[in-house]
Parts: C-alpha cells; structure tokens; sequence
C-alpha cells in the first residue's frame, strides 16, 4: 500500500464505512419489519417485499451474509486506517487510527445507521434487498461454510436452535390489537377483543337461567298454550311436561302459526312440529359454542350439568351481544332486570348476571365464582341481609331494597357514588 496515495486511501476507507453501515442498517431494517405488513405487502406484490420475505425465510443464511461482509469491511478498514496513521504519525499512528477508526465506526458504522433502520425498516430494509439477494447468491457457498460451523459448535455444546414461529397467542395478539388502536376504529377494536375473550366466558355466564326460561308445559290447558304463543316475544319455545327437566324439544312460532286456523288441533297435533332439544354441557366455551351452533345449525341450546339436568338455555343471540354488544343502547329498554330511576340510580334485580352488571357500570366484579349479583351477596355476606342494608361488595356500593326467604330480590345502585368507605357501612 506504500504506492496508493492517502487520499485514496482516505476514500477507500470512507467507502468501507459506508458499506459497513449499509450492513448494519439492513440487519437491523430487516429484522425490524413486521411480518404481517410483509406478508400484506407480498400480497400486493411488492418486488421489494417479495424479495424480504425470500430473505427472511431463511434468517440464519441472511445474518451469515451481513455479519460476513460487515466483518469483513471492518477488518480491511482497520487495517487501511493502521496504514493511514502509520503514513501520518508514525508508530503512535496505529493507536490514534485505532481510537479514531473506533469512533468513526461507532457512531456512522453502527448507531446512526441502526437507528435510522429501526425508525424506518420498510424505507431501509426493502431497497437494500437489491444488493443482499444477489450478494447472498454469489457468497452462498461461504456463507453456508460460515453456518455449518455455528451449528456444528451448537451441537458440541448441546445448544438446541429454537424454531422461528410467527404464531401469536391469543394473549399477544390482544397487545397487537391494542397497540393498533389508533389504526381500527374503536367499534372494530372492541368487537376483536370480545372475540378474543370468547375462549375465557363460558354459557354458564351467558345463559337464561332455568327459573327465567319462557317455555311451553304440555300439562297446561290447550287454552292458555295458545294464549302463549300468540304472546311472546321469542321466536323458538322450549316445550316441556311439568318441568323444564322433563324437555319435549323446541318448537318454532312460525311453524306454529298455521295450527291456530284450525279449530280441531289439540295438543297430540303439536307434538308434529316439535323439533328435538339440543343439549350442550356447562362450562363450553362461547368460542367452541358458536361454532357448534354453526355446525349444528342451531340457534339456541339447552345447557345440563354432569347429572344431565337442565341449568338454563343459551341462544346465538347471546353470543352475538358478547360480541358486538347490547342491541340497543339503552340498559333499561333492553333488560328488565334493570331500570334507571329519575334520580340516575339503578335498580337492579338480584338475578342479574355479574359480568351484566360490570358491562353496564364500568365496574369489575368476581365473575370466577357466583355468576349472579344475587349468589355474589349471599356470598359475601353468608346470609340472607335485611331490607335497607348498605354494603361495600369489592369496594362497590350495594343497598339492599328487597328480599325474598332464600335470595336478594332488588338492589339500589348510585352509578355516580364516589366509592369512598365512609358513604356506606360495610356489613
């Protein structure tokens, strides 16, 4: 090197630096992108993209090629900037060189250039797969020579190589949708939530209980069945004789309307258009449920517990509202287990389901235990309260209006109480 001039030097080492940075940039650039935005930009077939995601696939060849070449251009610019300080300043030379070149490298090899990939991977990472594909073509040979030694060393010494999975979680993809808030409207946003926390409610939570099911009982006169059916507001009716556990099956009102026009039917012509129940266990997840519904072809299910008795009826509907939410926007018009007093208190009947009463108040009761507000009270308390006691449930005020011998019947509930101990006495 004694024949090249400094200044080519010079420029040969600046070259160098640049292309170590380009190397760095890239590493970082490339492993910065998100894979989802990748895979949709492929779909759009981005060139860039597509050349990405072929380099990606194999992320073992692709830090072989960058970590060889940026090597490899670090080493011969140490060691032109060794000739430059020698040429310069003598034997001192090699340590200025060193310390300088240190800097150099630092801050435009290394920091600056990993920086501006992470903050722009797409801008960084797509165009410098022009030069990284064909690079990788022309030194595949070294650089498989390069990883077959590193898994060689990993098998000496018993390290296992973890398989590279883009497989979310449902817990992790909740983050993501999360962080994604300001990109998907909050309505969008708050329906892939409910989605995923389909897996954690089970009918149990959802389901009508038993005491609350409107059916048919065959051991009713043909007089007031028919009195039911023009009544009600549902569309499909369980059928039962007596009691709910002695199920019939379930008849649809639509299918029943024509019987009325005929004054001769009775109660055996009816047994014709009852369709068979369809019966699912406690504890199903809603996720699992609805795609039972699906496979099914069911719009409703009677839930039975180990013994085969019935709990209560769960409906797609149900699961729809979980997902989407209340059909109307309005507690009091919707639920009649609820109404709003002028005062802007609630009124709440004790058999109303905890997670109802947390969707409504914002609030974030126990749903592990009792899904009632009813059972939640009892309890708490291990007795059945007196009319007119006010009680912290979890820090919630609570007064009690109404009772029954065996349950809490009506409670009152300031949805603007400030949730401080002394507004109320704990029981």
């Amino acid at each position: 090197m004694d024949d090249i001039p400094i200044s080519m030097l010079f420029s040969i080492l600046i070259f160098l630096i640049l292309v170590s940075g380009f190397f760095s940039g890239s590493e970082t650039g490339l492993m910065s992108l998100n894979r989802y935005r990748l895979r949709h930009l492929v779909d759009k077939e981005n060139k860039g993209a597509e050349r990405a995601f072929r380099l990606l696939k194999k992320p073992d060849r692709l830090i072989g090629l960058i970590l060889l070449g940026n090597n490899f251009v670090n080493i011969l610019a140490s060691a032109i900037a060794t000739v430059i300080g020698i040429r310069l300043f003598g034997e001192t030379g090699i340590l200025i060189a060193t310390i300088v070149l240190t800097i150099v490298v630092l801050i435009f090899a290394e920091v600056t250039p990993k920086t501006l990939a992470a903050m722009h991977p797409e801008k960084f990472a797509l165009p410098a797969t022009l030069v990284l594909e064909p690079l990788l073509r022309l030194l595949y040979p070294l650089v498989w020579f390069v990883n077959l030694s590193s898994k060689i060393i990993f098998k000496i010494f018993g390290i296992r190589q973890a398989s590279n999975s883009d497989k979310l979680s449902s817990e992790e993809l909740r983050i993501v949708v999360n962080e994604a808030a300001s990109m998907i409207p909050q309505g969008h946003q708050e329906m892939l939530l409910s989605i995923l926390d389909l897996e954690k409610v089970t009918v149990d939570d959802i389901m009508v209980p038993r005491n609350e099911v409107i059916g048919i009982d065959l051991e009713d006169s043909w007089h007031d069945i028919k009195k039911q059916f023009t009544e009600t507001q549902h569309t499909r009716l369980p059928v039962y004789e007596g009691d709910i556990n002695h199920m019939v099956g379930i008849i649809h009102i639509r299918r029943a309307v024509r019987f009325f026009h005929n004054e001769d039917l009775n109660k055996e012509d009816l047994n014709t258009i009852i369709r068979e129940a369809y019966y699912v266990p406690s504890g199903t997840p809603l996720n699992t449920q609805l795609l039972n519904f699906q496979h099914e072809r069911r719009r409703n299910a009677m839930v039975v517990n180990e013994y085969g008795d019935i709990l209560g009826l769960v409906t797609l509907e149900d699961i729809l509202e979980e997902i989407v939410g209340e059909f109307t926007t309005d507690p009091s018009a919707s639920r009649k287990d609820l109404h709003i007093k002028e005062d802007g208190t609630y009124l709440i009947d004790g058999s109303i389901t905890v997670r109802e009463l947390n969707k409504i108040l914002d609030w974030q009761l126990p749903t592990e235990g009792p899904k009632t507000l009813n059972g939640l009270i009892i309890e708490y308390l291990e007795h059945i309260p007196e009319p007119g006691t006010s009680m912290l449930l979890e820090n919630y005020p609570i007064e009690i209006v109404q009772t029954t011998r065996n349950a809490v019947k009506t409670v009152l509930i300031d949805p603007n109480w400030n949730n401080s101990p002394e507004q109320a006495n704990k029981a």
